[in-house]
């Protein structure tokens, strides 16, 4: 492959500095999530999905370009085939300063498996998606989960040296009444945990608005219990933190409906399929797979990348529509990625 020219720095519109890049490096999961998938789901075929040298290949392009956190998602990323070989070869970027943090976020089924081989390759934090500590419920929320497994996986990683955030997307009727025993627990194993508002993404058998919980309601909830503390710590993310005072630890916020995040947006995300979206919450896209495939120099590759990123909306038009309407994106979650 020739070596490309040095790029400017991404910088949206707005003046947003882009340093943050999402990619799905599979849009397969073994789980089903209700709020993420339909349970019967057509994957794409593989001709379609980005190769692990390509990924790569479209990664590095982008820390070339001044991006700093690379988070790799899916579907779920660890069932990718040989994921460890694309996480090595992005590990250079660690090594060279290049890249500050190279993490996943996963639903744990498989943790166990790679805990120690992703501590080795400098994977230093990952964030792991667990709406529930009551195993029938988590089984009703993943279709096709194990709780048991999933928490073996998470002891697994934290003695493999990993920082763990616990992610719960707020279900109305479903965990909304557990809040508590979930911060006791995250924070009794040393863990941040993010609540997050279920995101107008993708049919599913379910009606969102019958899933939606405000996470501003949820705040004053639980400043009923807890002594909540805003804080100024960000992991580079959309979440707003507070911390506990009864427990120490830390909560975040991602609140896409009740209060959303896009002023400060510095990412963008890839699809497994080398589709760029500038915004999650909008059908604007690049297609970055073409200019890949056409060519062994990354010159039409940053192109492509520069006429998207002129082109990043201010934010997103997320609702939660009352009436009965489709979802405010037909793309699920596990297109997207994350």
């Amino acid at each position: 492959m020739k070596s490309s020219p040095a790029y400017p720095p991404l910088v949206d519109p707005f003046r947003r500095a882009i340093t943050y890049l999402r990619v799905s490096v599979t849009d397969r999961c073994d789980f089903r999530c209700v709020y993420c998938m339909a349970e019967d789901m057509t994957f794409l075929p593989k001709r379609e999905v980005l190769s692990l040298e390509e990924l790569d290949r479209l990664c590095s392009a982008f820390v070339a370009r001044g991006v700093r956190k690379l988070r790799l998602t899916g579907g779920e990323p660890l069932v990718r085939k040989n994921i460890l070989s694309l996480i090595q070869s992005l590990s250079r970027h660690l090594d060279t300063g290049d890249l500050e943090e190279l993490t996943l976020t996963t639903n744990g089924s498989q943790l166990s498996r790679y805990a120690d081989k992703l501590a080795d390759l400098g994977v230093r934090r990952i964030n792991v998606s667990i709406d529930t500590l009551d195993p029938a419920t988590f089984r009703q929320i993943t279709r096709w989960g194990d709780l048991d497994r999933v928490l073996e996986g998470l002891r697994a990683a934290q003695s493999a040296g990993l920082k763990i955030k616990v992610n719960t997307v707020a279900l109305k009727g479903v965990n909304d009444h557990a809040f508590d025993e979930m911060i006791r627990w995250v924070h009794g194993q040393d863990m941040d945990l993010t609540l997050i508002e279920t995101m107008p993404l993708g049919a599913i058998e379910d009606d969102r608005t019958d899933q939606y919980v405000s996470l501003a309601d949820v705040r004053r909830d639980l400043e009923q219990r807890w002594t909540l503390i805003d804080i100024p710590f960000q992991t580079g993310g959309p979440a707003r933190y507070v911390s506990i005072a009864e427990t120490g630890g830390r909560i975040g916020f991602i609140t896409p409906l009740s209060h959303n995040f896009c002023e400060s947006c510095n990412r963008v995300r890839v699809t497994c399929t080398g589709t760029l979206y500038m915004c999650l919450g909008q059908d604007d896209a690049a297609d970055l797979r073409t200019p890949l495939r056409s060519s062994d120099g990354d010159e039409l590759l940053h192109t492509a990348i520069d006429e998207a990123i002129a082109r990043k909306p201010k934010g997103h038009d997320f609702i939660i529509d009352r009436r009965g309407a489709p979802p405010a994106l037909a793309r699920h979650m596990s297109v997207t990625g994350g």
